[in-house]
């Protein structure tokens, strides 16, 4: 979701005349986009901005904007801690940036507009899908907010409640990057499963099938989905629509039902089991990924050890695993048998050597096989000198496969980015594969879908 407003930042900002350079010192406005989900990343916002002073220092006229979850949280504070930041903005006021620039350029500071407001197109600055394309892949954001309330979740305080846009609105967005030659698209939100039905829209399963109806788009996938609300609909579209990727993250944040009783999740471990087992009755290799939230207050040792046993029993293809910490306005944060650092940290460390072996084990299982890419362009990892250059791609289970072409080959080519090609797996490490290209286009192996039924 960062991402995706940072993108829309990005392109609000173009008709002012900014474009983005790589030196601070050389910039004329520095945005901060802010996370406030977990502590960690709330300190790094006032350490990065403890080390701009200097700068604003040795330039006045410099701008310092902060915007996303930590400044709709902690709004004028900001100003109070930090006098050198000019503007503060909330995660509702993206639209309206580009006139707080302007204010600022005109003498305002410092400018606090942390306002909530309630259609979801005001908040999001808009789109111009010419220049908004550069590359294969885009996020679109097709609702915003929350009305779960988990525990121990600042979401709904500081992205405002469940908010869905009209079809007609993301349809138009996706059409319009496609023929600016994206070809892949993932669908934003904070609960995607519930997509329109507060305003009584399609359903997200709907949505689906009309974005899967969008010529020279190759690829559909989606975050986050709520397990509660995971329905018999969108589980049988993995197995009725071709595009939609064979990938889910699934969220389950604790093994034990009496800690996701206490997380006020309203799913049980058993709920949640159940719904893995329906996906892969539609796709037996669907890949799985999950949230884990670890040292939760009151989460014995027989608690963490049904969180083990969890991911033993699904086997997911990653997870991504944090310490619990205290957020404001939670009611977590006042529960009273909270669990010490050192408890906290070595359970983190045995389930991520636990998810590390399956991993390895996961991808090793691929040794041999043909998986279908799309192509993303090159590798972030450097070739050695004298060998080809490495391209890099993801299968629809969202695996990063590299490979190399070979330039002086019988009939040499180079693929290009969006680019549908299969590739024979050689190798596999913890995060990634490596294989050789074996054609352009589709083999009956790799095919989406293949194996997959529809219901």
């Amino acid at each position: 979701m960062n991402v995706s407003d940072s993108q829309r930042i990005e392109m609000g900002l173009g008709p002012l005349g900014y474009s983005l350079t790589d030196t601070l010192e050389q910039a004329g406005l520095i945005i901060i986009n802010t996370c406030a989900i977990r502590e960690k990343a709330e300190q790094k916002v006032y350490s990065f901005l403890g080390r701009l002073a200097k700068i604003k220092a040795d330039n006045p006229d410099l701008l310092i904007a902060v915007g996303g979850c930590v400044a709709q949280q902690v709004g004028g504070r900001i100003v109070k801690r930090m006098p050198h930041v000019d503007i503060v903005f909330g995660t509702h006021a993206l639209g309206r940036l580009p006139d707080l620039v302007q204010s600022a350029q005109n003498g305002v500071r410092p400018i606090v507009d942390i306002d909530f407001t309630t259609a979801l197109e005001d908040r999001l600055a808009p789109i111009d899908p010419g220049v908004a394309a550069g590359g294969i892949s885009r996020f679109i954001t097709i609702m915003q907010g929350c009305d779960n309330y988990c525990t121990y979740c600042v979401v709904p305080h500081v992205r405002g409640r469940e908010v869905s846009r009209t079809p007609a609105a993301i349809l138009d967005e996706v059409r319009g990057l496609v023929a600016a030659g994206v070809r892949e698209v993932t669908l934003l939100g904070q609960n995607v499963n519930s997509y329109g039905n507060k305003e009584g829209l399609i359903t997200f399963a709907r949505l689906l099938a009309e974005l899967d109806r969008i010529p020279g788009l190759a690829r559909i996938r989606f975050t986050t989905s709520h397990p509660k609300d995971l329905s018999p609909e969108l589980i049988a579209a993995f197995g009725n629509l071709e595009k939609i990727c064979r990938h889910i993250h699934l969220p389950v944040q604790s093994g034990s039902t009496r800690i996701l009783k206490r997380m006020n999740r309203r799913y049980t471990r058993q709920d949640y089991l159940d719904k893995v087992a329906r996906l892969r009755a539609v796709c037996p290799d669907m890949a799985i990924t999950t949230d884990f939230i670890v040292g939760f207050p009151g989460e014995t040792d027989k608690d963490f050890e049904a969180t083990l046993t969890l991911a033993a029993q699904v086997r997911y293809d990653g997870v991504f695993a944090f310490k619990y910490s205290d957020r404001e306005q939670v009611p977590a944060a006042q529960f009273k048998d909270k669990l010490p650092e050192g408890i906290k940290q070595e359970r983190l460390g045995r389930l991520l050597a636990f998810q590390d072996q399956v991993n390895i084990e996961k991808n090793r299982s691929l040794i041999g096989s043909c998986q279908e890419i799309l192509v993303d362009g090159f590798s972030k990892k450097k070739a050695a000198a004298g060998s080809p250059r490495q391209w890099s791609g993801r299968t629809t289970t969202n695996r990063i496969v590299n490979f190399s072409v070979a330039a002086d080959g019988p009939s040499p080519w180079e693929p290009v980015p969006g680019q549908l090609i299969n590739i024979r797996i050689e190798k596999a490490f913890p995060h990634s594969l490596w294989g050789t290209p074996e054609s352009a286009g589709r083999a009956a192996a790799g095919v989406k879908g293949a194996a997959c039924h529809a219901v």
